[in-house]
């Protein structure tokens, strides 16, 4: 695995779903990582968690390499704070940001500790009728898509699950358990960003969102 710099360290967050997650990475054997699993607390926690970092790994953010921003697709709210999180950042100390593919991160993690040709699927859900689907393989130390990233229908989701090993929290949808991990760790975004995200790195701010996958769209009551 090849750093983007020989010294400088990236800074990772992950806000996709329930997680709030906090990485300085500096290389496979050096880096300082946090999370929270509380709902409704990544706007609170991932300036106290970043704060916490700096200070244990005795760096600042001018310091930083860049910054690489989980992705999506995911939570809406948790997407946009970790999206303005690292852009507030990424501005005071004048870094690019690296927008890292959630689960691709995640297949990146799960190609650590599961065997070579193993299949599984990533998923969670969208909301009570959909849920984000990609099948993954992993050949080698490596994986591929063996299903490209798209949007079910929950029966749909059944189907073409039967059989396969679900990583996320649609597997309740089968009456299965959420396996552990759920959702990637920062660790892994940071991972995701140094050995793929070289060509990624932009300091164009105002045109970067996250990848919602589905337009989100705000439902009026009726009165």
């Amino acid at each position: 695995m090849k750093n983007l710099t020989e010294n400088k360290p990236i800074l990772a967050f992950e806000t996709s779903e329930n997680i709030c997650g906090v990485c300085i990475y500096f290389s496979e054997d050096k880096y300082f990582s946090s999370s929270i699993n509380l709902k409704h607390s990544h706007s609170e926690k991932i300036f106290e968690l970043t704060d916490c970092l700096f200070e244990i790994a005795k760096i600042k953010s001018t310091d930083l390499d860049s910054i690489a921003v989980s992705e999506g697709p995911g939570s809406f709210t948790g997407l946009r704070i970790g999206f303005s999180a690292a852009k507030g950042i990424a501005y005071g100390a004048n870094l690019p940001i690296l927008p890292v593919p959630t689960y691709e991160a995640f297949a990146l993690q799960l190609s650590s500790v599961l065997k070579e040709n193993d299949e599984f699927i990533i998923s969670n859900r969208v909301n009570k009728e959909e849920v984000y689907f990609t099948r993954f393989q992993l050949r080698g130390n490596n994986y591929i898509f063996a299903e490209d990233l798209i949007i079910l229908p929950k029966e749909l989701f059944v189907k073409k699950s039967e059989g396969c090993r679900i990583f996320g929290n649609s597997a309740v949808l089968l009456g299965k358990p959420v396996e552990y991990p759920s959702v990637p760790d920062p660790l892994f975004i940071a991972k995701w960003a140094v050995e793929f995200g070289a060509d990624k790195k932009t300091f164009n701010y105002d045109f970067l969102e996250p990848n919602y996958l589905k337009d989100f769209i705000i439902k009026e009551k009726n009165k």
